[in-house]
């Protein structure tokens, strides 16, 4: 879809930022670790007060070791019930850097705003845990929300939401595939799916049908934050066969997929699997709402939360959010 190739024109109030044109230095898994951990601050003036929430460090057993989780659920107040609809989340980082710090503080305002209980999971990390040791985490994670979500004032019947931001997403989407097929979810219905800028198809896997829509790969090979080098370097570390599709869930039957909120950057090289994804997902009957930024790179609203595209993807993910809770509160026709 060259339509799209507008889209990488540079928002304006995008800030000089070096693109990426050489290769990935040896030890870059380190550095971008370290750079993480660093750059994560917990900034004190927006974080809820600790009266309007409940957070919770716990660990839950996975296969061959445990993994930590955390949850976070609103105190209710005295007009509402005292249980709520439930979200798992997943960090990005590459799959292979990230922890439960990466996206505390926002998943806070949402618990608090949207009257969310939340489970955010610390999945193990490639290439020490190749795939798909990091998506199997994150299914044992849903499947403990699911079974103990009283015990986080979570109501599966108010909505069962699984969503994630790149690395994550690729999980989130890849676990709401799988969910399909495992009679457990049959019980435990999931309701709805949220993927932030995710990478839904390995780029050794495009399919022959679709290589001249997906454009963006090449065109922002050297985008900031995350180029075409870093995603080829990241697919190597989790190591997991470009054609499956846990790997690639764009290749998969997406028939009976739960309703799909989707953000896409415009300047990120993996732009166009999303928007394709989308589209794929709505001509199999899935109801989906997407939300495009033009001119910004893959993650551009951590680094520069002031940008006018920065607050609307805040006001979007709210709004998604709770497009697909009123879907779940809304009988099937």
């Amino acid at each position: 879809m060259a339509q799209y190739t507008h889209l990488s024109a540079p928002d304006p109030e995008l800030p000089t930022f070096p693109r990426h044109t050489g290769p990935i230095p040896k030890d870059y898994i380190p550095i971008l670790r370290q750079t993480i951990a660093s750059n994560v601050t917990l900034d004190a003036t927006r974080i809820p007060p600790e009266s309007a929430h409940t957070v919770e460090n716990r660990t839950i057993a996975v296969r061959g070791g445990e993994i930590a989780i955390r949850t976070i659920s609103p105190t209710p107040l005295p007009e509402e019930g005292s249980v709520f609809p439930v979200l798992v989340w997943f960090h990005g980082g590459g799959w292979v850097a990230g922890n439960l710090e990466m996206d505390d503080v926002n998943l806070r305002i949402l618990s608090v705003e949207l009257r969310l209980s939340i489970v955010n999971v610390d999945y193990r990390l490639a290439p020490e845990h190749p795939f798909p040791t990091g998506l199997d985490d994150c299914y044992t994670a849903i499947k403990w929300t699911a079974e103990n979500c009283k015990s986080i004032r979570g109501s599966l019947d108010k909505g069962f939401l699984i969503g994630g931001i790149s690395a994550g997403a690729n999980f989130a989407a890849a676990a709401v595939h799988r969910a399909l097929k495992d009679p457990f979810f049959q019980k435990h219905k999931i309701t709805g799916h949220v993927l932030q800028i995710p990478a839904v198809v390995h780029p050794a896997a495009y399919p022959a049908e679709y290589t001249t829509e997906l454009l963006s790969y090449n065109q922002n090979a050297n985008a900031p934050i995350v180029s075409k080098a870093a995603i080829e370097f990241f697919y190597g570390c989790l190591n997991g066969p470009p054609t499956n599709p846990e790997l690639s869930p764009l290749l998969a039957d997406h028939v009976g997929l739960p309703p799909l909120y989707i953000q896409i950057c415009g300047l990120d090289p993996l732009r166009d699997e999303g928007l394709l994804y989308e589209r794929v997902l709505r001509e199999q009957d899935v109801r989906t709402k997407l939300d495009i930024y033009p001119g910004v790179p893959h993650g551009f609203h951590a680094l520069w939360p002031g940008m006018t595209a920065s607050k609307k993807w805040e006001e979007d993910v709210r709004a998604g959010v709770r497009w697909i809770l009123a879907l779940a509160q809304t009988p099937a026709v």
